[in-house]
């Protein structure tokens, strides 16, 4: 028979997978050897409380478990103790709150309010099958509200409730079931019947069960380097009144356990003569079946060096003879150093040195900078200052340059050349003239 390629492709490709799903599996149990044990006890319980305690070898360990929840005793009146009652919230007037029914299984269903009497109900099999859902006949208007379906359970402590809406109609078109998320919302035609579901099948809600089977409380121990799936366990105990211990260590009385630990809720277990071999991890587990209750208390327990014991003082004898006298250069000498209580002390010290010389440094170069910069400004603006006014006065002392070169190029060779005072004359007449020309 000829298999068709893609038949053997996907044949191929499942080997292929299975091949690396087992290489996982090996590299996890190498790698993560305590995967398997983490996976393994969150199956145990809920972990609510976590000790370590040390006490020297040689005293006696007290673990402390303790848990109301776990107090068994025989109540002839437990069935009062699971509640079911229906409630509903009016959006008029002002938010008002009413209670419906109420039900127990050793009571018949009680009716608040006499109008829906015969109107509304539970199913008398509501405690036998789980099914608490409140069937409404004749629907009429003031029906609309939010109706909540409250479940109790004293005796395990556990309360669970849900919500449903109730919209009434006149249109059978309108008439639907959706959720708004948040809650169930039911729209009724006005007149027609109508069930609110609310079912819970669980055991705890039915009848039948033996309570006293249903409770377990026993003691593991882990030692060192053991996975808790490889732990030893040591005792369990049931409310029936069954004891099962394993090992010779409760038989020797060296561990023991609160004969009447339902009746009290106290599961703790005390170790006498503690030994070094007593090490390891303690772990208190309770199981309430019927109420749904799994906790897990561990210990780690560190038995450290026994107690000193007490010196005891040997009778003095007196003597005539002296006490030889101890020479003063045999007295020791004790030499006290103080070191950091840190490694890093001084490390730490001169980083913080560093960072503030540096931070001065930085700001005098800043200031620095800044001044000459300021000067330099200083500077270029006189500079252009005295630019601009020999540029504004620059064609006028030209002019004046050339008046005098003209003034001078006169002819010197006069009448009056070797007359001093025609040569004064003639340069008064030509500073005058030049200070004509400057004026205008």
């Amino acid at each position: 028979m000829r298999t068709s390629p893609l038949t053997g492709f996907m044949s191929a490709t499942a080997r292929k997978m299975h091949l690396e799903m087992t290489l996982l599996q090996i590299l996890a149990v190498l790698f993560l050897p305590g995967a398997l044990g983490q996976s393994s006890s969150s199956r145990l319980g809920l972990v609510v409380e976590t000790k370590n305690i040390t006490l020297p070898a040689g005293s006696k360990a007290v673990l402390p478990c303790h848990s109301p929840r776990m107090v068994w005793t025989r109540d002839r009146l437990k069935d009062r103790q699971r509640v079911v009652h229906w409630d509903v919230v009016h959006s008029s007037p002002d938010y008002s709150v009413e209670r419906i029914l109420d039900m127990s299984p050793g009571a018949r269903q009680r009716v608040y309010n006499a109008f829906n009497k015969g109107r509304i109900s539970l199913p008398e099999s509501a405690f036998n099958d789980g099914n608490f859902s409140l069937i409404i006949n004749n629907v009429v208007q003031t029906d609309k509200g939010v109706y909540t379906c409250n479940l109790h359970h004293h005796y395990c402590q556990i309360h669970q409730s849900i919500q449903i809406q109730l919209n009434v109609t006149k249109s059978a078109r309108k008439e639907k079931r959706y959720w708004d998320g948040e809650k169930t919302v039911f729209v009724v035609l006005l007149g027609s019947s109508v069930a609110l579901p609310c079912v819970n099948r669980r055991p705890l809600w039915r009848e039948g069960l033996q309570e006293d089977q249903q409770q377990v409380a026993h003691w593991d121990f882990q030692p060192p380097g053991v996975r808790p799936d490889r732990a030893d366990r040591l005792v369990d105990l049931y409310a029936s009144g069954e004891r099962r211990d394993y090992g010779a260590l409760f038989g020797q009385n060296k561990m023991s356990v609160e004969e009447h630990a339902f009746t009290l809720g106290d599961f703790s277990l005390s170790i006498s003569d503690l030994k070094p071999v007593d090490k390891g991890l303690y772990s208190c587990h309770l199981h309430h079946h019927y109420c749904g209750l799994h906790e897990r208390r561990i210990f780690r327990l560190t038995v450290g060096p026994p107690l000193p014991s007490a010196p005891t003082t040997a009778p003095r004898i007196l003597s005539n003879e002296p006490e030889p006298r101890k020479e003063e250069g045999e007295t020791p000498r004790v030499v006290n150093v103080f070191l950091p209580e840190h490694r890093g002390y001084f490390v730490q010290h001169l980083g913080y040195f560093l960072a503030t010389f540096l931070l001065l440094a930085f700001i005098v170069v800043a200031v620095i900078v800044l001044t000459r910069r300021r000067k330099k400004r200083g500077l270029e603006y006189e500079l252009g200052r005295t630019d601009r006014g020999f540029e504004a006065s620059g064609g006028e002392i030209a002019l004046d340059c050339t008046e005098l070169k003209t003034c001078n190029q006169d002819p010197l060779n006069s009448d009056y050349k070797n007359n001093l005072l025609k040569e004064r004359d003639m340069a008064k007449d030509c500073n005058k003239d030049f200070d004509g020309k400057m004026w205008k």
